[in-house]
């Protein structure tokens, strides 16, 4: 907790603040904190929802475990994160509410010179690679998936993140549930003690990192992956298919999960045979918002904005976010009535 305090307050000064095209002079300003992932959906909802509403926003994209803690301590209107609270974090949080309000995915990135734009990968490998245990790019685990390419003789640097991430409990929700050895060795984290690898900031800094070097491997969502033009895989699903993240595979992989808990709590990770079109490496990500507070009206019209025009393609489709799903909404809306003033 001291920690995402620490980033809240390094963050202050340099405060992601998109003002809002269109506020007006005695708008209100509604603060949020954490997730990088939903950063670039974020700062294109912003103007929209200044002309709508007359409201600046503020987003500081500082991670999913730093704006979890910034929403706790009430340092901001609303947290942002790609995991859903534990439970000590819901405790802690007091009558705090998640809400999923957009869908995408993390794409495994590759610094590989020559190697295909989408090269083959599955589970088992990619776990290993990241447990250490295939530690190089010409490996056969990897040729025996990428018949006929150009794979160098070239060691594999895992990146992973060093701060709290949402990525990070979705790439290690997905490894859990495809090999037994991560689930017991490392499990599922925001914060994963990854044996092998270097570790970097956000997921700028991910990316950041694979662009540089090469050989390297990365999990960072898949905006970031093609804003900075790196390769990705095809990782192959439950269904045997190789399949690079797209609007129509994540709608498939959240589609496959159509129950949503009380809580919201989603795992769409790993979708059964029968989804044969989803991409295996996909999430929710949610808003975090105290039940009682006295920015309740606002954060009703923003977030509900957010559910409903913010899922049009001008917003979310260019970034790879797909919209969501009827039962998430409708969950989604249900909670969103609960906050109040």
């Amino acid at each position: 907790m001291t920690r995402g305090l620490a980033l809240i307050a390094a963050a202050a000064v340099a405060l992601t603040a998109i003002a809002a095209a269109g506020a007006k002079s005695n708008d209100t300003t509604i603060s949020g904190a954490g997730s990088s992932f939903v950063a670039p959906l974020v700062s294109t909802w912003t103007p929209a929802i200044g002309s709508a509403f007359g409201y600046t926003v503020q987003y500081s994209p500082v991670g999913s475990g730093a704006g979890i803690a910034a929403i706790t301590n009430r340092q901001v209107d609303f947290g942002a994160s790609d995991a859903p609270l534990s439970p000590d974090q819901a405790n802690a949080c007091k009558s705090c509410v998640q809400i999923p309000w957009a869908l995408s995915a993390t794409s495994v990135a590759y610094n590989v010179p020559g190697a295909p734009v989408h090269l083959n990968l599955d589970g088992k490998t990619i776990s290993k690679i990241f447990l250490g245990q295939i530690s190089n790019w010409n490996d056969p685990a990897i040729a025996a998936l990428n018949k006929g390419a150009n794979l160098p003789d070239l060691k594999i640097t895992p990146v992973f993140r060093s701060d709290g991430s949402g990525t990070s409990y979705n790439f290690t929700d997905y490894l859990s549930a495809v090999n037994a050895e991560w689930k017991s060795k490392i499990g599922v984290s925001t914060q994963p003690a990854f044996p092998a690898g270097v570790g970097a900031k956000g997921s700028g800094g991910v990316a950041g990192v694979v662009s540089r070097t090469s050989g390297a491997v990365t999990y960072v969502d898949v905006a970031y992956a093609l804003k900075n033009h790196i390769k990705f895989a095809a990782v192959r699903n439950a269904a045997g298919k190789f399949l690079f993240p797209s609007l129509r595979r994540i709608t498939a992989a959240a589609e496959a999960f159509p129950k949503v808990p009380a809580n919201n709590e989603m795992h769409i990770v790993n979708p059964p045979k029968s989804a044969a079109l989803a991409y295996p490496i996909s999430t929710f990500t949610y808003v975090i918002v105290p039940q009682q507070t006295s920015h309740a009206a606002e954060l009703r019209k923003l977030i509900f904005w957010a559910l409903t025009q913010g899922q049009k393609p001008q917003y979310a489709s260019k970034l790879m976010f797909a919209p969501l799903t009827k039962s998430a909404l409708v969950a989604s809306e249900k909670t969103l009535k609960s906050i109040h003033t």
